[in-house]
């Protein structure tokens, strides 16, 4: 294995980058830094989620990049990447590669995780850029505790299931004052909302983070007594959700 090594240093490997994408339509502008066009225009070979948003972000970021001349692996679900195969030759021979998220920071709430791991394991390089991430955003923007927290993810779906989750988040929160983050899918945040109202105490405070970065952003942090007098429109809206 030494040896393997030794020899992987030796070699005029390309470089494995982390390409942030949008969190919305039309906010390249003002979320993305000039680092991300150049590596763009530079890059020919990109590992991304979804081929048919990966290529078409790619092209609205730098509309003269070639697509079809362009080497596009997918990472998604159901797709069957070959790290062997489909990675690390193009590494080896010398050639950069792009992981693209498809949508915020690679690797951060995403699957990417696994290609940035494998390229550590043969002393790859990676470059990770600077770029929107709506867990960061939301916690920046909620007023809770940004010393100490822990993103859970999604929640269970099974109601029982969730209210165990919630139950146990909060007693962290109470206990060590970790601010617990986690989000739901679009479609089902106003089931995991009222959730959160009925299982929470009342002088919980709980973040709701919707639609980051958009023109239709809304950020508001009440206590569980404050939101139940609410009336909320979170429906379809890509959302975190923060309690402390």
């Amino acid at each position: 294995m030494k040896h393997v090594i030794k020899l992987l240093l030796k070699l005029n490997k390309g470089k494995l980058y982390l390409i942030p994408t949008i969190l919305g339509k039309e906010t390249q502008e003002a979320t993305l830094p000039s680092t991300i066009l150049k590596s763009i225009k530079e890059i020919d070979i990109f590992i991304v989620e979804n081929l048919r948003t990966a290529r078409r972000h790619i092209k609205k970021i730098y509309r003269e990049k070639d697509i079809d001349a362009t080497t596009f692996y997918s990472y998604g679900k159901h797709d069957t990447l070959s790290l062997e195969e489909d990675f690390l030759p193009h590494i080896l021979s010398g050639q950069n590669v792009g992981l693209l998220s498809e949508a915020g920071l690679p690797c951060i709430a995403d699957p990417g995780s696994k290609i940035v791991e494998y390229a550590h394991n043969f002393q790859i390089d990676v470059v990770p850029f600077v770029g929107p991430s709506s867990i960061i955003l939301a916690l920046m923007a909620s007023g809770m505790n940004g010393q100490n927290f822990a993103f859970t993810g999604y929640l269970p779906i099974d109601k029982s299931d969730r209210t165990r989750a919630l139950r146990y988040l909060e007693s962290l929160t109470k206990k060590t004052g970790q601010t617990q983050i986690f989000m739901e899918t679009p479609y089902r945040n106003h089931q995991l909302f009222d959730t959160i109202i009925k299982v929470c105490s009342n002088n919980t405070k709980l973040c709701i983070a919707s639609d980051i970065t958009l023109p239709s952003e809304n950020i508001k942090t009440k206590t569980i007594a404050e939101w139940k007098q609410e009336k909320i429109n979170i429906n379809k809206k890509p959302a975190i959700f923060l309690i402390n």
